[in-house]
């Protein structure tokens, strides 16, 4: 198993979302999608209803930090043409 750290940042976010530590991680581990982010961050997809859980994160060999987490618009992010990892 691999070890999950939450910045603090990130949990800040999770508590204003009311998104739950189980949803990160099932996220992370059942994305819908992967897309490359920023500075060599992957960005995981989660769609939920209307709406896709974006959590933002970087992975060396079993960490991974979360850097940050959101709730967004699904039609925002939601592309057939997105590089998938």
């Amino acid at each position: 198993m691999k070890t999950i750290i939450f910045t603090l940042h990130a949990l800040e976010r999770m508590s204003r979302y009311g998104i739950t530590r189980e949803e990160v991680i099932n996220a992370l581990f059942n994305p819908d999608e992967i897309v490359h982010g920023y500075r060599g961050r992957l960005i995981a997809h989660k769609y939920i209803g209307r709406y896709v859980l974006r959590i933002i994160y970087e992975k060396q060999d079993n960490v991974i930090v979360v850097v940050t987490v959101y709730r967004a618009r699904r039609e925002r992010y939601e592309r057939k043409t997105r590089d998938q990892v």
